[in-house]
């Protein structure tokens, strides 16, 4: 399954369930995850949609795993029903 597809169905999926989902750019910064999800506690992670079976780029997991030092959740996803338990998961724990 194409990216856009995965990640629209996934933050329609989101928004349903009272999560914001922000297209998330840097200017400055290459390899940024693409959506910042953001919780009803106030609570964010990002998101990386791939398509189905594709896997980050070396600058997205250096920027992942930068983010991972400083506590942030990353998730890498790449099928809507991952999608959907990363948006129950991260709900369950606020």
């Amino acid at each position: 399954m194409l990216e856009k597809q995965i990640e629209h169905t996934v933050c329609e999926y989101a928004r349903s369930r009272d999560v914001l989902a922000y297209k998330f750019t840097s200017p400055n910064r290459m390899a940024v995850p693409d959506r910042l999800f953001i919780l009803p506690s106030g609570k964010m992670f990002f998101c990386e949609f791939k398509r189905t079976g594709a896997k980050p780029t070396e600058p997205q997991e250096r920027e992942h795993h930068r983010l991972r030092q400083h506590n942030v959740n990353v998730f890498v996803i790449d099928t809507i029903d991952e999608g959907k338990r990363m948006i129950d998961t991260m709900l369950a724990t606020c």
